[in-house]
């Protein structure tokens, strides 16, 4: 993970559909783009940016989302997520994010991501069905 530095890059785009709207995913009444789809694309696009960067066995996990949902998107939009890691520190990962569509942003905020290993994450969360 030596090869993770500040300023690493991502960018992630998805289209809005029926699927990610406001109404569909139960976060309001409009058919227009979902903050939790909006918070999704921003998870996606971060995780996706260092997972190329990450030993083998090692990912990453999601752990603090701070979203400025700022202009409505409506079905048929284009909508993309920019992203910058402003931080690496042992293993948090912390990064700025910019959501766009085609008339602009739309989102901006931050994320932290934590570095994991995969498979004894996997077991410790699956071990609680057995609690």
């Amino acid at each position: 993970m030596n090869e993770i530095q500040p300023g690493v890059t991502g960018e992630k785009r998805v289209a809005v559909t029926t699927e990610n709207t406001a109404i569909t995913m139960g976060s309001g009444t409009l058919k227009v783009f979902a903050t939790p789809a909006m918070i999704a694309l921003v998870e996606g696009c971060c995780a996706e940016s260092v997972e190329e960067l990450l030993d083998e066995g090692i990912t990453s996990v999601g752990t603090n989302v701070t979203i400025d949902h700022l202009s409505a998107s409506p079905i048929g939009a284009s909508v993309v997520c920019k992203s910058k890691l402003t931080a690496f520190d042992g293993r948090q990962l912390d990064f700025e994010v910019e959501v766009f569509d085609n008339a602009g942003l739309i989102g901006k905020g931050t994320h932290t991501r934590f570095t994991v290993k995969a498979d004894s994450f996997q077991k410790k969360a699956d071990a609680k069905l057995s609690e």
